[in-house]
């Protein structure tokens, strides 16, 4: 038995009886045996002739509009459920089309040819030669390339205007998870979901969150079960925990073993004023910590470059195949012919989607920054409130109240991004953008510059310009405890006590009705919201580490502690809490690969200028009579410097090792060798 989710829904999967499953034509793709992949979710009024006008459009071949897969109706021809697999030759040619790579005969990876499939190994076994999620995934992909005729009627469902007009190439079950889409406005389809393998989940848990052990992770299984995509997160969130330990070992050097605690704040209690400590070393923590992170940064980003290249040949994604986008889901416009395709599909003119982005979106970004703004004005005021507080009263009680602005600040920040987050989705929904990659980029770029702005405009506020350093480093404080304890009460805390108590009675219901239907419970669990999040905080962490750490060097040490809970806290979520997602093959992070690397070069910026600050250097160029300007003149030369020092030694690393990219050359080489034999 396995638990899953909000529902707490106890599933034990049941072989469906294999005579209902739909026939296929091909002697090799016949099965004594066939897999449940995918669940299609049916409105709960749908017809039996809708069911099978459904079920005969997904077993038919791709000549014939088809997806040829494979579909079962559930328990009867009544039901609201149609469950779907697919046969061995299709997912064979999904494979080439996807650039996998798989183990040829002599056990190298080598991009899959349909061609020459005899060759790989494993071939004839659909379990061994494909993971989980790309079985499941390639299901998906098939479906969505479902053709309807010109003018087709759904059987069973009224007309309704804009229902199956006149589309070429409408991609019925890509829409399925997406509101107001044409089959659910006609009411045809509630959502689609891949299916949980009950003992594969068990294991994969205890070996993944239950097992009592800190580090380490099974970064295959994850990746056979739920997918390169999630397996990439947990696998840079597992390295940039380890990468850590050497800046939270100097952290705790710097602050309790070196004289002066590396530049720690201590607080006179007589005239409440915060400054730093006089009896320190003669080289400050200050610059042992800023020229450290600024290095630690850039070898951290680069190893791991090593690192995602070599997992994604180990995974068979090293080599994936370009392919032509085809309109979103959401995508909407004026029926025509695509100029590039000649397919007939929405179109919508580019320069009224510029229009609503510089008319529309940018402004109301703008708003957004304004209130930041408007909260940081807020802090400040608050925090000169409480300070005089303290100078008249100089009781603990007061000096308590020294991070209540700070609190109440990211609260604000908290409750701002979040309902920002809403309005950023929905903006870019109605810029409209007709590929997914232009709809992500636009979004993520949205979310990215505003929390930047959230999170970090006060940092750089008060230490560029209000150049208070103590309160620099009690705001950096404050915003880490606080949001790791956020992130720790909402992201486990909760999620556990609303697993194993709130819904315990709910549990022993659905375990007494012997007549549910085990596989349509999946339904009930809210679906798995991303990884976007996730990846949003890695990202502020790593901007508090290498931006701001020089003035607060336990920085390092409050975020390896929260990230050794923060990975089994994940895996619990993703394996308890929420449906099973699909995840699409990639061959590495994506844009937020990129996202830290610019953060990286910012880093170099923000270091320099602090230690600018740093009263230990400001006292040794007043002693050595150098002027303001020829300070500033020197610090942007330094800058300067470690930048080229930066890029030099990014350049002398290289993105992938020597064997990875060895086995990338003889992938493209053999590659190009078998096309052109396909050619004679």
């Amino acid at each position: 038995m396995m638990s899953l989710g909000d529902s707490s829904v106890q599933i034990q999967t049941k072989v469906l009886p294999q005579d209902s499953w739909t026939q296929v034509s091909c002697p090799c793709c016949v099965s004594k045996q066939v897999e449940s992949l995918v669940l299609i979710q049916l409105s709960d009024n749908v017809q039996p002739v809708t069911k099978r006008w459904l079920i005969s459009l997904i077993e038919a071949s791709k000549r014939h509009g088809g997806a040829a897969l494979l579909a079962h109706p559930g328990e009867d021809e009544c039901g609201d459920v149609i469950v779907v697999s697919a046969p061995r030759c299709t997912f064979l040619k999904a494979t080439e089309d996807l650039g996998l790579c798989k183990k040829y005969h002599n056990e190298d990876m080598v991009a899959f040819s349909y061609h020459d499939r005899d060759n790989f190994s494993n071939v004839d076994d659909m379990q061994e030669f494909l993971t989980l999620a790309e079985r499941q995934y390639i299901v998906k992909n098939e479906l969505d390339s479902l053709q309807a005729q010109k003018k087709q009627r759904i059987p069973g469902v009224p007309e309704a205007p804009g229902v199956l007009e006149a589309w070429e190439n409408i991609s019925y079950l890509s829409c399925l998870c997406a509101v107001g889409q044409k089959l659910v406005r006609a009411g045809v389809i509630k959502d689609i979901f891949p299916v949980h393998d009950q003992q594969r989940l068990n294991d994969l848990g205890r070996r993944w969150y239950s097992e009592k052990q800190i580090w380490g992770q099974p970064l295959d299984a994850i990746q056979s079960y739920f997918g390169s995509t999630v397996a990439f997160y947990f696998s840079f969130l597992d390295f940039y925990t380890w990468a850590l330990v050497p800046p939270a070992f100097l952290g705790l050097v710097l602050t309790f073993l070196l004289p002066g605690g590396g530049g720690v704040v201590k607080e006179q209690a007589v005239e409440g004023v915060m400054e730093d400590d006089d009896d320190g070393p003669s080289v400050s923590g200050h610059m042992v910590q800023a020229v450290f992170s600024m290095l630690w940064s850039t070898l951290f980003i680069e190893l791991w470059k090593r690192r995602s290249s070599s997992l994604s040949h180990r995974w068979g994604t090293l080599n994936l195949a370009e392919r032509f986008a085809g309109p979103r889901p959401g995508f909407q416009g004026t029926l025509g012919l695509n100029p590039e395709t000649g397919r007939l599909e929405p179109l919508f003119p580019e320069w009224q989607r510029q229009l609503r982005v510089g008319l529309v979106s940018l402004p109301l970004v703008g708003l957004f920054m304004g209130l930041v703004v408007l909260g940081m004005t807020g802090f400040y005021h608050g925090e000169a409130l409480v300070q005089g507080f303290h100078q008249d009263s100089g009781s603990l009680f007061s000096g308590a109240l020294l991070y209540l602005p700070s609190m109440a600040h990211i609260v604000y920040t908290n409750m701002l991004g979040n309902v920002y987050h809403t309005v950023a989705m929905q903006l870019t929904e109605w810029e409209n953008h007709r590929e997914e990659s232009s709809f992500q980029n636009h979004h993520t770029t949205k979310v990215l510059l505003f929390t930047f702005f959230n999170n970090f405009a006060v940092l750089f506020h008060i230490a560029f310009y209000k150049q208070d350093l103590p309160l620099l480093r009690k705001r950096l404080a404050s915003m880490l405890i606080g949001n790791q304890l956020m992130n720790q009460c909402t992201e486990v805390v909760v999620p556990f006590i609303v697993d194993r108590f709130l819904s315990a009675a709910h549990k022993k219901e659905q375990e007494d009705n012997l007549e549910m239907d085990k596989l349509r419970a999946q339904r009930s669990l809210p679906p798995f919201p991303g990884l976007f999040a996730e990846y949003i905080e890695l990202l502020l962490q790593f901007g508090y580490l290498s931006l701001f750490s020089c003035v607060y060097p336990l920085t390092a040490v409050l975020l390896l502690l929260n990230n050794i809970t923060e990975i089994r806290g994940d895996a619990y979520k993703i394996c308890k809490l929420f449906r099973k997602p699909f995840s699409a093959p990639v061959s590495n992070m994506g844009v937020w690969q990129t996202a830290f690397e610019v953060l990286g070069f910012v880093s170099v910026m923000s270091n320099c200028w602090l230690l600018l600050l740093s009263p230990r250097v400001q006292e040794f160029c007043l002693e050595g009579g150098i002027s303001g300007k020829n300070i500033i003149l020197v610090a942007i030369l330094v800058e300067h410097v470690l930048i080229l020092v930066k890029m030099i030694l990014a350049f002398m690393i290289p993105d992938e090792p020597d064997w990875v990219r060895i086995k990338r050359e003889q992938i493209e080489f053999n590659s190009m060798q078998a096309l052109g034999q396909q050619k004679l």
